[in-house]
Formats: structure tokens, sequence, C-alpha cells
């Protein structure tokens, strides 16, 4: 039985070893799981990342969100360049533990056009409308 069967038969309270979960969890082809970022506080849905095994472990060990980078190829320390960081609260998954979320303290914007989140194309019929100002210019952002 799977791990993640065993975790739908717990009763509230009851739990597993954390590693033995991380070793059953569905990693993709490239070693990743998506991690959607939510503000602990609010719930407001700030954005959707990839985490690897040892982002998702640095994360942990640390608090401060650390994901992997596909364009870039390398780990991404939320916060690294801009100082936007985002400080893990709480991480979850899903029943099948094929989504991360993180429930995170994320100082000023998550998105990097400056925008609180990165969720501000609606979908209106069969347009597309941009729904949110920047809060930040990306020189602020980024002191460019």
């Amino acid at each position: 039985m799977s791990v993640f069967k065993q975790l739908e038969s717990l009763e509230t309270g009851q739990s597993m070893d954390l590693s033995g979960v991380i070793d059953q969890m569905p990693w993709n082809q490239d070693g990743l799981l998506p991690a959607i970022a939510q503000q602990f506080d609010s719930k407001e849905v700030l954005m959707m990342a990839w985490m690897n095994r040892d982002a998702l472990l640095e994360t942990l060990e640390t608090g401060r969100v650390c994901y992997w980078s596909r364009s870039r190829q390398q780990y991404w320390r939320k916060g690294e360049s801009s100082g936007q960081v985002q400080v893990l609260k709480e991480m979850r998954l899903d029943c099948d533990g094929d989504t991360i979320l993180l429930l995170v303290d994320q100082t000023g914007p998550a998105c990097h056009t400056g925008r609180r989140d990165c969720f501000y194309n609606k979908i209106d019929g069969d347009q597309v409308v941009v729904d949110k100002a920047p809060i930040m210019s990306k020189e602020e952002l980024y002191g460019k």
C-alpha cells in the first residue's frame, strides 16, 4: 500500500515519518513538484513555482522558502535579489502528494512584475484582462 493510501486511512492526529513520505512523493521526470504559495493569514494565493526534494528540505530546515528555478536551473531562494522573502508558516501536501502548499508570510510583492500575486491575468469571455496594478515598480523591487 502506498504511503498516501496509508495517510488516507489515518485518524486525525495520527502521523507518519516525514522522510518516508518524501521518498514516496511522485516527483516528475525532472524531480520536481508544483508548490503553491498562499499568504498564511489572508489565504490569498500568491504564486506557483517548483520544488525538488532539496528545496523542500531546505525550506523546512531554514523556514525561508526555496524553489527550483527551471529557467535558471538553480535554487531560487525567494527574495534573494528583491528582498521580498517568503517565511514559511506551514507546509502541507495534497491527498496524493503531488502538490505542495506553502502557507507563507510574504514580504511585499510575490510577483516579479511588482504585483502582490502572480494571478493578475483574468479570463473574461474571449479576453485576457490585466486586473491588478503593480504595488512596486521593478526598479523599487530590484533596485535597478
